[in-house]
């Protein structure tokens, strides 16, 4: 059966809002909080319009909206099927692992790179040591459902904690510190957008040149020292920031 026909969909018509725009809402939302969970295939797109009283261009627009954003994939032979939902990731001190566990997007490590390297003049300066300073530097490529996600790249000093590549595969970086006895306390973020390298594409299913997040953060104790440096890229239509702004009486 559909399972859009238990989604109780419907449009206004007295709406300015376009028609497209209001189905495609609808859809994200579902798929959002799981009524349309990864893997389900959506009913005809004829039958929907015919439910809807739209038309069948209507209908082709507000899915492809949702194709174009990654949320939904067209699959020769198959038909239209739900891929995953956004991480909206809130601007608090909290890990990337803890976040998808909260999203219900079953994360995954892999473990490229874990090792001892000398500080870089510009990694030396954010965690405030010595450039050429031995630091451990771990790499790590994060998945939900089987699909890459985002590429960590994280300067610890040496003897913080022990970072056992296994450990770091089954659960996140500020976990592991935590239950070091390290309290977090709290951090300093820059965002921003770049072009995927060949590198980061090859690593994150993209192709060269294409979009990605970029976030970069200096995570300090609750004695002021810094215990943690990251950057890292995200996929967009994978993931997104989320800011509250609040007026400054």
């Amino acid at each position: 059966m559909d399972p859009t026909v238990q989604l109780e969909l419907s449009v206004d018509r007295g709406s300015p809002v376009p028609l497209y725009y209001q189905l495609s809402q609808q859809l994200e939302s579902a798929i959002e909080h799981g009524a349309l969970t990864p893997g389900t295939l959506l009913g005809n797109e004829i039958e929907l319009a015919a439910r809807l009283g739209l038309s069948r261009p209507t209908v082709r627009q507000a899915i492809q909206s949702l194709v174009d954003r990654g949320l939904l994939v067209r699959r020769r032979g198959v038909g239209t099927q739900v891929v995953h939902s956004q991480v909206k990731r809130p601007l608090e001190l909290s890990s990337l692992y803890d976040d998808l566990e909260a999203a219900g997007q079953r994360p995954a490590t892999q473990v490229l790179v874990n090792t001892v390297v000398t500080a870089s003049a510009e990694v030396a300066a954010a965690l405030g040591v010595a450039e050429n300073s031995e630091l451990h530097r771990i790499e790590r490529l994060r998945l939900t459902h089987g699909e890459p996600m985002a590429y960590l790249c994280n300067y610890l000093p040496p003897g913080l904690l022990d970072l056992d590549t296994a450990q770091l595969e089954a659960t996140g970086l500020y976990r592991l510190m935590r239950a070091a006895g390290i309290t977090l306390h709290s951090a300093r973020q820059t965002i921003g957008a770049r072009a995927a390298t060949a590198g980061e594409a090859a690593r994150l299913g993209e192709e060269p040149g294409a979009p990605l997040l970029t976030m970069q953060r200096v995570t300090f104790d609750d004695t002021g020292r810094a215990v943690e440096y990251g950057t890292h890229t995200y996929r967009p239509t994978r993931y997104s920031f989320e800011f509250q702004l609040l007026v400054r009486p």
